[in-house]
């Protein structure tokens, strides 16, 4: 039965009732993390053996190069081709960094502020106002790197097939828009996989910033858990046909396909964004880590072999996600106090409450010992408008301890709509 539909008797009865089970629950003492999307020790342990490929001093060469010395800033030529057939764009058009692609695109915005990018007029620390578009919910660390260069962030509400590309049309008419934030395929958190119209839309984009900069993280670009892998656009030839060839830096990682403390990361855009980029970045260092990179490429292989590895990550990460999405169709679904995606791939499950709800449930599971990702941090500065996403990350807890994290959230979500409704 529907919460909305109790009257107060029955509120009453039910209030008594999960009050109960929430006070059993902190009774227990659990200190359980569902905060960030890093693979549970399963995964790692999957992949181990990479650390043995190189074992001997002559393993360190490649390419005709020594790994073990200075040199190729950009990146071993062969980390340039496997990440280029994973991506589907072209080697040359790639710049191979270090184990977070995150850092890669904060430098990205950073050389914009100090610098300029290849078509701007001047540094943007030199202008009196940048904007960037922030795709909501979305992924928090993003929001972190505009806010920290003063920019305003700019809601665009996400659809179910990628940005509100209509708003995102309209706003890149002011000059002072700079950029747009985008997760194209299982977005974080809503697991979203934008439309070939929408890809097609923003590829066409006509912004009045000539130097408009489309950050494409495509994080979970091969990371199914349930189905086939799904094929996916080379957004540097979609842009290039559609005259905007500059506009582009795409983004991967193998984060979650080897080690998140050890992998490899990677910026794709156009060759004359890589010859700008690597004058830049040449400056403060010499190369990334190649003896990583080899690693890597004699792990993983080619595209092929990647995605045998991930069916193999598959494996662990289905029954985790089963395990949230049985619990909250099951213990949330009939009370008509939120509703969630059912994600085929990427790292989250996104749970959007009744309005006015997501803070209250987020501290009771603090409260009882589960520790989750921020109320408000899928969105600008922090800040749900309506008080109601919730990010769930099932993958670091073995499946026994993702039960009882589940079991806590459904609790507290139960017990902050009830309190809501009697107004308590």
């Amino acid at each position: 039965m529907e919460y909305a539909s109790m009257n107060q008797a029955q509120l009453q009865t039910e209030y008594e009732l999960v009050a109960k089970k929430f006070e059993d629950l902190k009774g227990k003492n659990l200190k359980l993390d569902m905060s960030r999307g890093k693979p549970g020790k399963e995964q790692l342990d999957l992949v181990s053996d990479m650390l043995t490929v190189l074992a001997k001093p002559e393993d360190c060469v490649q390419d005709g190069l020594d790994v073990r010395n200075y040199g190729e800033l950009t990146g071993l030529p062969s980390a340039k081709k496997l990440f280029a057939e994973i991506l589907g764009c072209q080697p040359e058009e790639c710049f191979i960094g270090g184990n977070a692609s995150l850092n890669l695109m904060y430098d990205t915005i950073s050389k914009a502020y100090t610098h300029g990018l290849l078509h701007s007029e001047k540094p943007w620390a030199k202008l009196d106002t940048v904007k960037f578009l922030c795709p909501s919910p979305g992924y928090d660390r993003h929001f972190k790197v505009s806010q920290s260069f003063g920019m305003e962030l700019i809601t665009i509400d996400m659809t179910e097939t990628g940005p509100d590309m209509d708003a995102v049309e309209a706003a890149v008419k002011d000059p002072a828009v700079k950029g747009m934030w985008c997760v194209p395929k299982y977005s974080n958190p809503d697991g979203i996989i934008y439309s070939p119209e929408t890809i097609d839309r923003i590829a066409r984009l006509k912004p009045a910033a000539p130097d408009f900069l489309l950050m494409w993280d495509n994080a979970y670009c091969i990371h199914e858990f349930e189905g086939d892998y799904l094929p996916f656009p080379d957004m540097l030839s979609i842009c290039r046909e559609a005259g905007n060839p500059d506009m582009v830096f795409e983004f991967a990682s193998t984060s979650k396909v080897t080690f998140p403390g050890a992998g490899v990361s990677v910026m794709a855009s156009s060759v004359e964004n890589i010859k700008y980029m690597t004058g830049l970045i040449g400056i403060q260092t010499i190369s990334a880590d190649k003896i990583n990179q080899l690693r890597h490429v004699r792990y993983l292989k080619d595209k092929a072999h990647t995605l045998e590895l991930m069916k193999k990550h598959a494996a662990v990460l289905a029954p985790k996600f089963r395990t949230v999405l049985d619990a909250l169709d099951k213990e949330i679904a009939p009370l008509g106090i939120a509703s969630w995606k059912r994600p085929k791939g990427g790292y989250f499950v996104s749970l959007n409450t009744a309005d006015g709800l997501a803070k209250r449930t987020l501290a009771l599971c603090k409260e009882a010992g589960v520790v989750m990702t921020s109320a408000g941090a899928t969105y600008p500065y922090g800040k749900d408008p309506r008080d109601r996403n919730i990010r769930i990350a099932p993958s670091l807890p073995p499946v026994a301890e993702l039960e009882t994290a589940i079991d806590v959230f459904c609790v507290c979500l139960r017990l902050a709509a009830l309190e809501k409704l009697m107004g308590k």
